[in-house]
């Protein structure tokens, strides 16, 4: 009897010792799965851009599998099809041909069903699709998961072993919820992408329209000048011939040579006045001598008249822009010069070019009257505020930043800045200031 006691006593206290092994083995596995988890969400948190997501959350996926490979397949919803968008430790061969439909082979029914998959042998699979390239790339055990947020699946993580019986139901787990967060991470990624190129469309859209617009500019100037232009030319010298004639004829008709010559000081001043507006439409020297020449011609043109002394720096090598970019950054100097002309009652204005090599920028500024910008927040019906959402446009289109400062009695600074890449700028000019 007393044998059978420390027999039975001998049982209960292996079993004790296999539940407490078991328990071990349970909280080691949650800690592992706890660990994971955080580990990627540690290494994504923060991330905006897709692929850096995508490539820095499997690499941390295949570290914890411990001599795993993989990829992450992306669901192109217009086709649906699944493609590798990130892999390693696989061969591009396969990472390019294995594209499947959903439903089709392993990773398209997880991405259609949303539910995991663990293959101890996917080369020996019949569901699976191209096992030519499974094959030829060793896979045997396999893991597919899908990359969901919300209700929508993404897409699916795939992890692969070269040897049979690999992973377990607890890699399986530990993947699922890491797919979870990734899927969040993805959909996130995707939202910040598709707004990214929303809003490429719309600044290349704008500079369109704005190349359109100088482009008609340009047109009309072109036409005011030949036809225009020259024809009221032509009359003004026919007029100061006739004034001639009349003159030196016997008979006199002072009145008569009076009207000829009122007739031809108006023919005069409208021709000058349609040059003023060739001008502004489009300034000849803008194409000819580049922007610092035609700001230079501008200021000291409308300025100058007005009593307001004008001062012009170029820093850095001047350089010639394309002739869209040009007339952008003209137009929206034009636009502050006019603004100091009509509305500052200004005594000094300042104007600063500064070319960098990978930027370009400027500010116009002047010591009049100012005004509360926090006033200014959109158009109004006058049209006030309408200079500077053009100026937001036109340095938006070229993937610039602008803005406005100025207080009451205290003068504006209007400045504006953009980036400038080796398709941007072509020539060089030395710059000078004045």
């Amino acid at each position: 009897m007393k044998e059978g006691n420390g027999v039975k006593k001998a049982i209960d206290a292996a079993s004790s010792e296999l539940n407490l092994a078991d328990e071990g083995s349970k909280a080691d596995k949650y800690y592992r799965g706890f660990i994971a988890l955080s580990r990627v969400s540690a290494a994504i948190s923060g991330l905006h851009e897709l692929d850096a997501i995508l490539k820095i959350g499997l690499d941390n996926v295949l570290n914890i599998m411990n001599g795993a490979v993989g990829g992450i397949m992306l669901l192109d919803e217009p086709s649906q099809t699944l493609f590798y968008r990130v892999y390693h430790g696989l061969s591009d061969k396969y990472a390019e041909e294995m594209r499947l439909k959903l439903g089709e082979g392993i990773a398209g029914k997880v991405a259609q069903s949303g539910r995991a998959v663990l293959l101890e042998d996917i080369s020996s699979e019949p569901s699976a699709a191209r096992i030519d390239l499974i094959g030829s790339e060793g896979l045997r055990a396999f893991i597919s998961v899908p990359l969901r947020a919300k209700d929508n699946v993404l897409g699916v993580m795939n992890v692969a072993s070269r040897v049979p019986h690999h992973f377990s139901k607890e890699d399986v787990h530990i993947l699922h919820s890491i797919g979870d967060q990734l899927g969040t991470a993805i959909e996130q990624a995707m939202l910040q992408e598709r707004l990214r190129k929303a809003r490429e469309r719309l600044r290349k859209l704008a500079r369109q329209n704005l190349v359109a617009e100088e482009e008609e500019r340009r047109r009309i100037a072109r036409e005011l000048h030949d036809e225009t232009s020259q024809s009221l030319s032509g009359i003004a010298l026919q007029l100061e011939a006739l004034v001639e004639m009349a003159a030196k004829s016997s008979n006199q008709d002072a009145q008569f040579i009076d009207g000829l010559k009122k007739v031809q000081s108006l023919t005069v001043q409208v021709h000058k006045e349609v040059s003023r507006v060739i001008a502004n439409l489009h300034p000849t020297v803008l194409d000819t001598l580049g922007l610092v020449a035609a700001v230079r011609q501008h200021a000291k043109n409308t300025l100058q008249p007005l009593n307001i002394n004008v001062t012009i720096e170029v820093k850095g090598t001047e350089r010639r822009f394309p002739a869209d970019v040009e007339a952008a950054l003209f137009r929206v100097i034009q636009g502050s010069i006019g603004n100091i002309a009509e509305h500052s009652k200004a005594r000094n204005a300042s104007i600063v070019l500064v070319y960098q090599p990978d930027e370009f920028s400027l500010s116009i500024s002047d010591d009049g009257q100012g005004f509360d910008v926090s006033k200014l927040t959109d158009v109004e019906a006058s049209g006030r505020g309408r200079g500077l959402f053009s100026m937001r446009e036109r340095i938006g289109s070229l993937g610039g930043t602008s803005g406005v400062e100025s207080k009451i009695g205290a003068g504006t600074t209007v400045w504006a800045k953009i980036p400038m890449g080796q398709d941007i700028r072509y020539g060089e000019n030395k710059g000078t200031g004045s």
